[in-house]
């Protein structure tokens, strides 16, 4: 007859348990992102600006631990496209011929804020024109209705914005929170103001500030249900109807609640195009734009 041999379960071996656990989750997701890392691919344009190119793919949006307006978390593909690795920067907008509205403009790396929804398209707008592409914006229309199917330069979409926050991670949470401040300049650590972009480490897929600095403008209307209704192909959001009404603004900023640094994290912004006064001194942006495969490989070669 064998004796049977009882284990006592000790608070210790729980603790051990749950550790190993916790490891081989987050390896697993560490693994996903370096998978995903692989197909991603840095151009630099021909204005000399640091994008890069996602093959596009399917993902998780939002999440069911977040705020009402996050939830439900539900499954979204979006399709291929460069984003911009850094916020748009006073430098860039000099280079535009714009008027930068920043804050702070000590150095030409600051990210440009206070800036309104349309100007940010305006600015999209003549970086296309710069580099010989069709603007996405028709600024002769009320409203400068969005050709999305044009080759230029536009605001991406809030999906986008998340897709390429996340780089292939899934949950509430992407970065740890005793790690933020190694990813994001936030409240705990900015000084009350920006800083220049790119001083701290980027995401997984090589973008930077997408969890602070300044949180920026999305193409979408803001609508705090639309996740229950999202179409689950390359949405970009409910469709505007009389008025001005908000707009979707992603990401922390130099201001943010650690909590508010968080992937999920969403809100929506009036666009200010008729505020004379407009001082949002913690949103700016970053661009986007679709490109073929032809025009892919003779931006890698630059």
């Amino acid at each position: 007859m064998i004796k049977q041999t009882s284990f006592k379960t000790t608070p210790v071996a729980i603790l051990l348990f749950c550790t190993l656990l916790v490891s081989c989750t987050e390896k697993r997701v560490e693994e996903k992102s370096e998978d995903a890392t692989k197909a991603t691919i840095n151009v630099r344009t021909k204005s000399g600006v640091p994008m890069i190119y996602l093959p596009g793919g399917t993902f998780t949006m939002g999440s069911d631990k977040g705020s009402a307006d996050e939830k439900p978390a539900h499954s979204v593909t979006v399709s291929a496209f460069l984003m911009d690795q850094n916020e748009v920067t006073g430098e860039l907008f000099a280079k535009a011929e714009l008027s930068n509205p920043a804050h702070w403009q000590e150095t030409p790396q600051m990210p440009v804020e206070q800036v309104r929804w349309r100007d940010a398209r305006i600015y999209c707008n003549e970086r296309s024109l710069m580099e010989g592409l069709s603007p996405c914006y028709d600024e002769s229309k009320p409203g400068m209705p969005l050709n999305i199917n044009a080759n230029g330069y536009r605001l991406p979409t809030e999906a986008e914005w998340e897709y390429a926050a996340r780089a292939g991670k899934t949950g509430h949470h992407v970065i740890d929170s005793g790690k933020l401040k190694q990813y994001a300049i936030y409240e705990a650590n900015s000084q009350k103001r920006t800083h220049p972009v790119g001083t701290k480490k980027p995401n997984a897929w090589g973008f930077y500030d997408m969890f602070g600095n300044v949180s920026e403008w999305c193409e979408d209307l803001y609508s705090d249900n639309y996740y229950s209704k999202s179409p689950a192909a390359d949405p970009t959001g409910p469709v505007p109807e009389k008025g001005a009404g908000k707009r979707v603004i992603r990401g922390g900023n130099w201001k943010s609640s650690e909590d508010m640094c968080r992937v999920s994290f969403r809100t929506g912004q009036l666009t200010g195009d008729a505020d004379a006064c407009f001082t949002t001194d913690y949103c700016g942006f970053r661009c986007v734009r679709r490109v073929t495969q032809e025009e892919l490989a003779t931006l890698q070669k630059n």
